[in-house]
């Protein structure tokens, strides 16, 4: 499996700014989530995305983060992670290897059960 693009944290924290501004919100996530190994989709006055963003980058893990509250598209993306999560509460929305993972408490459980850290070697998100 060819390993997906992985961020430093300076890189990820500075991701910000708008993507492609000829992309509709549908395809910037499938374009995001195809191109880096780990995308997180977070706002910044959001608890649970702060959890979600330390836990990565605890163990290394520099995700794509897109910051919803900063970003041109981000009520139209947040619309589609609301049918990735079947909630109306997408937010944070994690996506590793392209495939949608959940929220936070879809994350932890993941870590819990010993299955994200294989999962992020297996995608060329983590090296150790």
């Amino acid at each position: 499996m060819k390993p997906l693009k992985s961020q430093t944290k300076t890189e990820a924290e500075s991701s910000s700014q708008p993507l492609e501004h000829d992309m509709t919100p549908d395809e910037i996530v499938q374009q995001l989530t195809s191109s880096y190994a780990v995308v997180v989709f977070s706002k910044n006055d959001c608890c649970m995305s702060v959890v979600v963003k330390h836990l990565f980058f605890s163990l290394g893990v520099g995700p794509k983060v897109v910051e919803l509250d900063e970003h041109v598209d981000g009520p139209g993306i947040q619309n589609v992670l609301c049918q990735f999560s079947g909630t109306n509460q997408p937010i944070p929305a994690v996506f590793i290897g392209g495939k949608f993972l959940g929220g936070v408490e879809s994350l932890l459980a993941y870590h819990v059960d010993n299955k994200l850290v294989p999962h992020l070697k297996d995608v060329g998100a983590l090296w150790l």
